[in-house]
């Protein structure tokens, strides 16, 4: 569960842009970058190594 006033203070560490969370997957997510950032134990990892990129397809 990520804290919704994390939300207003935090941003896309690429584009300085705005992050939205989306509940189902537990990610923060960069409409214009197409980048999802994952939420570990409640805290944001915003470092784009740890980013999974929206327009690749997954595999498996």
């Amino acid at each position: 569960m990520l804290d919704t006033k994390l939300l207003d203070i935090i941003a896309c560490p690429v584009c300085k842009g705005e992050l939205n969370y989306k509940k189902e997957s537990n990610e923060l997510i960069c409409k214009f970058d197409k980048l999802a950032y994952p939420i570990i134990d409640g805290i944001p990892a915003l470092l784009s190594k740890n980013a999974r990129n929206l327009n690749e397809k997954n595999k498996g």
